[in-house]
């Protein structure tokens, strides 16, 4: 059931539509759309404008190298077989330019990110944030306080409601003139302010509708795991004198790591294909800048560039094949080894 749409889609994306009398043609054209987006007019709009790293960029560019020649030492000298190490280097190679272009795009004077460094930025923000929190809430209700039927239920709430609904409830709540929150940003002084005039405003808005609608995912799922951990072993840690942070540390964290680890990667495979907050918050703008890698594709098939759209779309597909490889193989091991 899923090979033959991918393999129509491969199709479409090596071929450009034609409309001709009575109906219309794929005209084959090779790695045309490719190369469009990565080196052609599209490339721009797909990977970004890069200008002259800042400082900052410099300094996160030189940590992302280092930590990145750590890893590959590290795994050599802890015996990885050759074509193992031929694989974590290629990795290592992709995360480089990813980290590269992020930078000289988001962190560079006069540089502007494309879609597939808006998703990047959505996907790595929001599962970080939305699984602090998810963990921080679900510990609290482990810890016996009043009231935790309550907010078991008020927690889930925003998985309740449609990825649309929660596009136009905070797309109301953004609204600094006649949203149901005027009164708010008047008092801080933001009523002539608009989201979506800025491009970080505008992200920050997409963002915060993102990580408010599925920390509850990560609530629910954390919560299960910490109530389902053996509690002999946290009490005898309690008894030995250990704190509520130790026994979270070294007790807690390393029994429910195998199901953070499940939990992240389905939310990663899942936030790569963030489409309905940006599409309905800030219809992608100002300008391309809150545009995803899906919202790209959808809005390319409506123009009925049919083979472009097919083209990001499986550009989607490797980017997320490649990032959820990576992240299965840099910690299975050390699961393996809790």
């Amino acid at each position: 059931m899923s090979i033959f749409p991918l393999l129509v889609s491969l199709y479409i994306s090596l071929s450009r539509l034609r409309l001709v009398r009575g109906g219309f043609e794929f005209q084959f054209v090779g790695l045309e759309n490719f190369r469009e987006l990565f080196v052609g007019t599209e490339q721009s709009h797909f990977l970004g404008v890069t200008g002259s790293l800042t400082p900052a960029g410099w300094l996160i560019v030189g940590a992302a190298l280092a930590l990145l020649s750590w890893g590959l030492v590290r795994a050599w000298r802890g015996g990885v077989s050759p074509l193992g190490m031929i694989f974590r280097f290629l990795g290592a190679l992709l995360a480089a330019g990813a980290v590269w272009l992020a930078a000289r795009t988001l962190l560079a004077d006069g540089g502007r990110p494309g879609t597939a460094v808006v998703t990047l930025t959505y996907v790595l923000v929001g599962i970080g944030v939305q699984f602090v929190l998810g963990l921080g809430l679900a510990y609290l209700l482990t810890q016996g306080l009043p009231g935790q039927r309550f907010f078991r239920v008020v927690f889930l709430l925003p998985m309740m409601i449609t990825p649309v609904g929660v596009a136009y409830m905070f797309r109301m709540l953004t609204d600094t003139g006649k949203g149901p929150l005027q009164p708010v940003w008047a008092v801080v002084g933001l009523t002539d302010f608009s989201w979506v005039n800025d491009p970080w405003g505008a992200r920050v808005a997409v963002m915060v509708g993102d990580i408010w609608e599925w920390t509850p995912f990560m609530f629910i799922i954390l919560l299960a795991a910490l109530e389902g951990q053996d509690i002999e072993t946290v009490e005898a840690a309690m008894v030995d004198g250990a704190n509520r942070w130790q026994v979270f540390r070294n007790v807690s964290l390393p029994a429910i790591l195998p199901v953070c680890t499940t939990v992240i990667l389905i939310r990663l495979i899942e936030a790569f294909k963030i489409i309905d907050l940006p599409n309905i918050l800030t219809n992608g703008g100002p300008g391309t800048a809150t545009e995803s890698l899906s919202l790209h594709a959808y809005i390319r098939w409506r123009a009925l560039d049919l083979g472009q759209s097919a083209a990001v779309a499986y550009s989607l597909l490797f980017i997320v094949t490649v990032v959820a490889l990576s992240y299965v193989n840099l910690l299975r091991p050390r699961v393996a080894e809790e």
